[in-house]
């Protein structure tokens, strides 16, 4: 059973070392995963996933949203797996192939999340980028075919907004998880946030998130651990 906590993926987007430590040895008792993404594992490499590990008890979700090739992913996958991370995130955007590809050659405990549609995006933008009309006008859409796509490429999870994880959960079922970006607590929401698609906590867990993806709220807070703790009392509320 999944304590409240566990349930917190911390983004540690910072550029050294020292700052990203700072934060795992504060918060490694208080989140269930930490995110280490491009900027950071481009600066420090590989070495400090297994400083996380050393650090405590907390898991890695390694999020480099890899998109290349079906066979440059696979072989950029299977290196990233050596290094014990609970989650790799892959891009959905070259279709099904590279999914599969992936999902066939996956020989470890490493869990696939697919990338459906990034929180940055929203119906301008995807306007913008020439996609089709129908998905210009229901994004939930969008999500929902790349959500499919991914689970029947044999993909564990998915990443999408927590608009759409209600939906996703009721079309293909409880067992893909899902991981939700854009999470703000209620305490926390500001104008002019670069997330265009936020919900909270509480929110998304009701409608089926595994795990939400908090930063700044806890990351600029004065503690915060005490910053995580709230957070997980809004968790544990809605579960």
């Amino acid at each position: 059973m999944k304590e409240p906590k566990d349930y917190i993926i911390f983004p540690l987007d910072l550029p050294t070392y020292d700052q990203a430590m700072s934060y795992v040895e504060r918060l490694t008792d208080h989140v269930g995963l930490f995110k280490v993404g491009l900027e950071l594992f481009i600066s420090q490499g590989p070495g400090i996933i297994k400083s996380i590990q050393d650090t405590g008890t907390a898991g890695i979700f390694l999020d480099l949203k890899l998109h290349d090739i079906p066979a440059t992913v696979k072989r950029a996958f299977l290196a990233a797996s050596r290094h014990g991370p609970e989650f790799v995130t892959v891009h959905c955007d070259e279709g099904g192939e590279i999914l599969r590809t992936v999902a066939k050659n996956n020989p470890g405990n490493t869990k696939i999340l697919a990338i459906t549609v990034l929180t940055s995006l929203d119906q301008k933008k995807l306007k913008q980028l020439g996609y089709a009309k129908k998905f210009v006008q229901d994004l939930s859409a969008l999500v929902l075919l790349k959500a499919r796509m991914a689970r029947e490429a044999g993909c564990h999870g998915i990443v999408c907004s927590g608009l759409e994880v209600g939906t996703i959960k009721r079309e293909l079922g409880p067992d893909l998880i899902a991981v939700t970006p854009g999470i703000r607590p209620a305490w926390s929401l500001v104008d002019q946030d670069d997330q265009k698609r936020v919900v909270t906590p509480a929110d998304a867990i009701k409608n089926g998130a595994d795990y939400v993806v908090i930063g700044r709220p806890i990351r600029d807070a004065k503690d915060p651990a005490d910053a995580a703790r709230r957070v997980a009392k809004e968790i544990e509320e809605a579960i």
